[in-house]
């Protein structure tokens, strides 16, 4: 009697290699934005208690190079670049939360109201979204800045506004998708309340797609931060913002290229470390990528 021995196809093993290859990146992702993101944190959190040099201490020399007692070197007016940066990655990151959290609030509540609506209130919200997301951010943010006055507070308030109708879209996209599944279907038939029904089953189901998004936010108000700061219209002397240092330092960086590269690659440094650490947090948290663990 022969017996055969079914031969395994050589490709049966890549599905396997497939997984790890995700899974390694994912790693990656999570690892490198934590370290980016972690540093450019503990950063903001020291500056709350302490800095070298006080933000209009000018007893140092005009343009100094980095030294062992001014690490980054001096400014045009011989202000401590190191404290600046400090006090420009706290400014960061405040404005980015910020801004992300007035987005949250009004674009996920928009979102879902429009999901849940009638047709006529869904059309409606959802011209004045398109509206909205034409307008251009930045545009927005003079306005507000022009009514407000100058400040930080006021720089939150205008990036999130306008980032919340991106978020409000995504929202009610996402939550509509999610209402024509099966189980809702058969939640509604149990007798669940509307509100029981986003609490327990839209909101978890929502939130691993709008992580990315949130992280893109967040860069994009670090950067239109700056860019206010840069024209003069964000968060007033003596507060350090990386705008604002770029800003003044373009007339001396052939003298002094330090002023105006260490702004530069902190503020690509947090919104990469933000990108990637949301990228790694989406893919932990969303329920299709922990199926194929």
């Amino acid at each position: 009697m022969t017996v055969t021995i079914p031969t395994i196809p050589a490709d049966a093993t890549a599905p396997a290699a497939s997984v790890r290859r995700p899974r390694a990146r994912r790693s990656i992702n999570l690892a490198v934005g934590g370290v980016l993101f972690g540093v450019i944190a503990i950063v903001a959190l020291v500056s709350l208690v302490w800095t070298p040099f006080g933000l209009e201490d000018t007893t140092g020399e005009r343009l100094m190079p980095p030294s062992a007692e001014h690490w980054a070197g001096t400014d045009r007016l011989g202000r401590d670049l190191f404290s600046q940066l400090m006090v420009g990655a706290r400014l960061a990151l405040i404005v980015g939360f910020g801004s992300v959290l007035i987005a949250a609030i009004l674009g996920v509540t928009l979102g879902l109201i429009a999901a849940v609506a009638s047709r006529w209130l869904d059309d409606a919200i959802s011209s004045l979204l398109d509206i909205a997301i034409a307008f251009p951010t930045l545009l927005l943010a003079m306005l507000i800045v022009a009514w407000r006055g100058a400040s930080m507070e006021s720089a939150i308030l205008a990036i999130g506004l306008a980032g919340a109708a991106v978020i409000a879209r995504l929202t009610r996209i996402t939550t509509t998708r999610v209402l024509a599944q099966d189980f809702i279907t058969a939640s509604r038939t149990s007798g669940t309340g509307m509100m029981r029904l986003i609490g327990i089953h839209v909101l978890p189901n929502v939130w691993p797609t709008l992580i990315v998004p949130f992280a893109l936010q967040f860069g994009g108000a670090v950067v239109a931060e700056a860019s206010l700061s840069y024209l003069g219209l964000g968060s007033p002397p003596p507060n350090a913002s990386w705008g604002r240092m770029l800003q003044e330092a373009q007339s001396t960086v052939l003298v002094s290229p330090t002023a105006a590269i260490l702004p530069g690659i902190l503020l690509v440094a947090t919104i990469i470390g933000m990108n990637l650490l949301a990228d790694g947090l989406r893919d932990v948290a969303d329920p299709a990528s922990r199926s194929i663990r």
